[in-house]
């Protein structure tokens, strides 16, 4: 994602909304965590309800489909923005899948294989780096199925992000 500040959460003044009073403001979530803090202070003084105090955020864009609850803790947010920043549909899709940020560092850092046209490429290269196949056998492997395999297995997952390649990964 180039566009940094397309990753935002709107945050509201809870003082406001109680009082039937929709005031609140849009504020990029790309950034630290008390550029953040900074930004929800200045909405809370400017709010109409005097010494407003309480906020949450109620809505947010640009996660690429991670969930931001309504009382996220600011510095997860900025953490979870700054790795979607970073790493696009590919980091959402490993935050989706392991629950944080530390897990799908760790994914990109560690259990990282690459991206293929499909896990059955995947498979063959490595197989063909590994072992000499005799050509009389070559066409009687099924890559397809050493693929399924490997992925029922756990060995291995895949994060798809768009139609041309996967990404692959060494299971936990």
């Amino acid at each position: 994602m180039e566009n940094k500040s397309e990753i935002r959460i709107y945050v509201a003044c809870l003082a406001a909304y109680n009082n039937g009073i929709l005031h609140g403001r849009w504020i990029d979530a790309d950034r630290e965590p008390w550029t953040i803090y900074d930004d929800i202070r200045a909405m809370l003084v400017s709010s109409p309800i005097p010494d407003a105090e309480e906020w949450a955020i109620h809505d947010h864009e640009g996660f690429e489909g991670v969930h931001i609850e309504e009382y996220a803790g600011i510095d997860g947010v900025a953490e979870i923005a700054a790795f979607i920043a970073e790493h696009g549909k590919l980091g959402a899709e490993l935050i989706g899948h392991y629950g944080e940020v530390g897990e799908a560092r760790e994914a990109l850092e560690d259990r990282y294989h690459g991206a293929y046209a499909s896990l059955a490429d995947y498979v063959q290269e490595l197989t063909e780096d590994c072992t000499a196949i005799p050509e009389a056998l070559r066409y009687y492997i099924d890559w397809q199925a050493m693929a399924r395999d490997a992925e029922m297995s756990g060995d291995l997952f895949t994060i798809q992000t768009s139609q041309d390649h996967i990404y692959v990964f060494a299971g936990v």
